[in-house]
């Protein structure tokens, strides 16, 4: 049984580390975005990530209107 102590955020990596096997939400770069679960991590922060879904989205300006049109694909 997890202890309060083990359960305390004192560190950054403390927070991704009681985020292990549960879903997170992943923003990289050029508007890229990954949603899993997270399996492993290291000190550099790769992660390990299973059933990711992905995002990219883009935003493009109206030639005519000048509006943004968003685009999540």
């Amino acid at each position: 049984m997890a202890t309060e102590e083990d359960m305390a955020v004192k560190e950054p990596l403390d927070l991704i580390r009681l985020s292990l096997d549960e879903r997170i939400y992943v923003k990289l770069r050029s508007e890229r975005e990954l949603r899993g679960k997270l399996h492993a991590y290291d000190q550099h922060l790769n992660m390990i990530l299973g059933d990711v879904e992905e995002t990219v989205t883009t935003v493009e300006i109206d030639d005519e209107t000048y509006e943004e049109i968003v685009r999540d694909e």
